[in-house]
């Protein structure tokens, strides 16, 4: 674990206490992402190209969809954002997420401008649809993308994934729970691995059976009990495993940092490459210099993990 102050990063072995905080997961989609976004302003979107609501799927009647953002120059490597708070995926205007601020650039246009096409995914948005139902349509998505990776041009063996919070789990589902698909599927599409090569995960939850006392108030951790093993990727580790950032904060009363503690643990003992990047006195969501630390973190785990050697 690396925790870091104002001046040098230490080793921390203290553990915070557990939140009991009944706000877990009041944070939606767009408040997560004005925390990244903020202050930008909008300028001409010449360097880089957005194809909109790209449908990767259907169900109850709906389109599932993603927005990709093709840099000017691409690099060859995809990022998947995970478009979701308190496991709400709602839809914001793509440009108005990659944004050109030099001055505060926000993570989307740091990996554009790095070279790297950006896929913004969202699922089937609580309160219609679980938990479970909500992996399941991040998983189809990953394998929509890679089924098409030439066409997007992008190298299907360079895909990472970052979410922040329910996004954030989402993406160590990816990470912990893919598979190479089913070759004897009806669906071309679930023929098709949804493998990622490198994950970053910001104040995820880890272990979904400790947030079901608040379910009558989160309506996505309204389904069966003996379900929850299988969507919580603390249980899930493998020794094949994506290489995996944790970002979290110390005092975050949403989802305790020990949901990412227990996590990095997890990796470990089964020698996945892991890290976790503690921000001291951060809560659930990060600003100024410890939004830079974060976002310095994440871009660096990408350029370690997707760039081409």
């Amino acid at each position: 674990m690396i925790r870091f102050n104002a001046s040098k990063a230490t080793i921390s072995t203290k553990r915070p206490r557990m939140s009991r905080s009944p706000r877990f997961f009041a944070h939606i989609t767009a408040a997560l992402l004005s925390l990244w976004v903020r202050g930008s302003t909008v300028t001409s979107a010449s360097e880089f190209k957005i194809t909109p609501d790209i449908v990767y799927g259907h169900k109850a009647g709906m389109a599932l969809t993603f927005d990709m953002v093709r840099p000017e120059n691409p690099n060859g490597a995809a990022v998947l954002f995970m478009v979701s708070g308190g496991w709400v995926s709602g839809w914001a205007p793509p440009e108005s997420i990659v944004r050109k601020n030099h001055l505060t650039p926000n993570p989307f246009e740091e990996l554009v401008d790095k070279g790297y096409t950006l896929f913004l995914v969202r699922h089937g948005s609580s309160p219609y649809f679980k938990v479970p139902e909500a992996v399941a349509d991040v998983r189809r998505a990953t394998r929509f993308i890679r089924m098409h990776a030439e066409d997007y041009g992008i190298d299907h063996k360079r895909m990472g994934v970052f979410g922040m919070s329910a996004g954030g789990h989402l993406s160590l589902m990816l990470g912990t729970t893919a598979d190479d698909g089913n070759p004897e599927a009806k669906d071309p599409v679930d023929r098709i691995s949804d493998r990622v090569t490198a994950v970053v995960a910001i104040f995820p939850p880890t272990k979904i059976d400790e947030f079901f006392p608040l379910r009558k108030r989160f309506a996505a951790l309204e389904f069966p009990d003996d379900q929850a093993e299988s969507v919580s990727p603390l249980l899930k580790a493998s020794s094949d495993d994506a290489p995996t950032l944790l970002i979290h904060g110390d005092k975050d009363e949403l989802v305790p940092i020990s949901h990412s503690e227990r996590m990095e643990v997890a990796f470990k003992e089964k020698m996945v490459p892991a890290e976790l990047l503690v921000i001291p006195g951060a809560a659930h969501g990060f600003q100024g210099v410890d939004q830079a630390r974060s976002q310095e973190a994440l871009v660096n785990w990408f350029e370690l993990y997707l760039r081409k050697k």
